[in-house]
């Protein structure tokens, strides 16, 4: 695939010096880097675990509409967190982002995130 195929999406907002991109888009195809929910004034996650779980998705979203998607064009999600027993917390935000049906899924176990994170999210969208 060439490279002239593929367009990378950084948001504004983003720390320059990150050796990744926030999404590459190919084709109709996004692959969506992990993100975690973000206090841009602190750089760190919000002590409230809502409010970080809220900062996650809005970052999501924006990432989404950059590429002209929607979470509804989401296929495929992997979400990490060091404390799987935030499962239903999470949760409860999650399904209220779709209008359809729901992409495939994990949640899954893991050490500690960056940035003092208890969720981080990547996924992959398709448009249609």
């Amino acid at each position: 695939m060439s490279a002239e195929s593929r367009r990378y999406i950084n948001l504004p907002n983003r720390p320059a010096n990150l050796p990744f991109s926030d999404a590459v888009l190919v084709g109709d195809t996004l692959y969506i880097s992990g993100r975690i929910g973000l206090d841009l004034a602190t750089g760190e996650a919000p002590e409230s675990i809502d409010a970080e779980i809220e900062l996650l998705f809005e970052g999501f979203q924006a990432v989404l509409r950059e590429a002209g998607m929607t979470m509804d064009d989401l296929v495929w999600v992997q979400v990490y967190s060091p404390d799987v027993s935030l499962w239903q917390r999470f949760n409860a935000a999650y399904v209220k982002l779709f209008s359809r049906e729901f992409p495939a899924r994990a949640f899954l176990g893991s050490g500690e995130l960056l940035l003092k994170g208890r969720f981080e999210m990547l996924g992959i969208a398709v448009k249609g």
